[in-house]
């Protein structure tokens, strides 16, 4: 059963462009010559075909548009197109030459029908049915081509959402679980400290749940947590750790993923020997490039303790799922570098949300 709908702007468009050329092949057909010498071709014969042809037009349009909702895939594309053409051939081809028998039967403005007004009536219906008929199939391919694609990419981007929020996920409780050790061995070690540090602890971890739920920061937020963090460091570990910062104002709004700077920093730590004497010195700068270095001068454990890879690791897989080129882990026996690049991108965190919503939605 046909289901009446309306018609696309192309159809419109393809109808109005082509018509005008239809209904003038058609009146030659029909009066030969006399259509440039007789006005009155012009004035009756003329809207007529035009409005004969709207409505060939529109129950092409119904035809065609069931056929895509009967055969909606790219591949039933065979199926739609042979019922598209079973459909031209023996119903739309010759009901063009209604036009003739009408025109014969009511003797308008003295036509008499002939067989050859048939054959080329018969031609040319079926070209003018081709000529839609391949021009409409041809961009519903196309559209449903791009909703594949769209649709894809819409499933790509919820699955790299979903694998970003599982490292965002790594990050509190991994934080969370070290902070709660240099907490313990202070208590036992200087209850004073120990206060101040569980004080400072309230404060960054606050800040780290709100920032972390974004997955991209920008690097003025991420400076100030880590200066936070950094004092964290100090109740603990006193001169045995330096911290130097040297970064551009005019990378303030430039993005990176979420607590990169306290991974790298927590890192640097637990890697290396602190001392008074032989200080761990951790220095964050911005660079030509729109880069930012986190660089330690390196004087490795002897005894290296447990690790889970959560910092490089999740640092590195986060640039992946971003698309972002140009992190580097360099190290030259003397000092361990890692270069971040900074994202400039207003779309960056919206693409990233509507992953996020459309993930929820699901």
């Amino acid at each position: 059963m046909i289901k009446w709908g309306k018609s696309t702007k192309i159809e419109w468009y393809s109808f109005l462009a082509s018509m005008p050329l239809i209904s003038l092949g058609l009146n030659y057909v029909l009066y030969d010559d006399r259509l440039f010498r007789d006005y009155r071709i012009w004035l009756v014969s003329f809207p007529l075909v035009f409005v004969a042809g709207m409505i060939t037009w529109y129950i092409h349009v119904l035809y065609s548009h069931n056929a895509q909702r009967k055969y909606p895939e790219v591949s039933q594309s065979t199926k739609r197109i042979l019922l598209k053409c079973t459909v031209n051939i023996f119903v739309m081809t010759p009901a063009i030459l209604i036009v003739f028998f009408l025109y014969d039967r009511l003797h308008i403005l003295g036509y008499r029908l002939t067989n050859d007004d048939l054959l080329k009536g018969l031609l040319v219906g079926f070209a003018v049915n081709l000529v839609f008929s391949t021009l409409w199939e041809a961009l519903y391919i196309m559209d449903k081509h791009r909703e594949s694609i769209a649709e894809k990419e819409l499933v790509s981007q919820m699955s790299l959402q979903q694998e970003f929020d599982v490292l965002k996920s790594q990050v509190n409780p991994h934080f969370l679980f070290n902070c709660f050790n240099t907490l313990s061995s202070l208590i036992t070690e200087d209850a004073a400290k120990a206060e101040v540090f569980l004080d400072e602890l309230s404060k960054v971890y606050r800040y780290l749940l709100r920032n972390n739920e974004a997955g991209l920061s920008t690097l003025e937020n991420e400076m100030k947590f880590i200066e936070s963090y950094f004092r964290l460091l100090k109740t603990r570990h006193g001169d045995a750790v330096q911290f130097q910062v040297e970064s551009d104002k005019r990378y303030n709004h430039y993005l990176l993923p979420s607590l990169s700077l306290q991974l790298l920093v927590e890192n640097a730590v637990k890697h290396n020997v602190l001392s008074k004497n032989k200080p761990l010195v951790i220095d964050i700068f911005t660079t030509a490039g729109n880069k930012l270095i986190v660089n330690n001068n390196l004087q490795r454990r002897t005894k290296k303790g447990p690790s889970n890879k959560i910092g490089l690791d999740n640092i590195k897989m986060k640039y992946r799922l971003l698309g972002q080129n140009g992190f580097h882990v360099m190290e030259d026996g003397k000092n361990f570098t890692v270069v971040l690049p900074l994202i400039w991108d207003n779309n960056i965190e919206k693409k990233w949300m509507a992953g996020q919503t459309s993930a929820a939605n699901s």
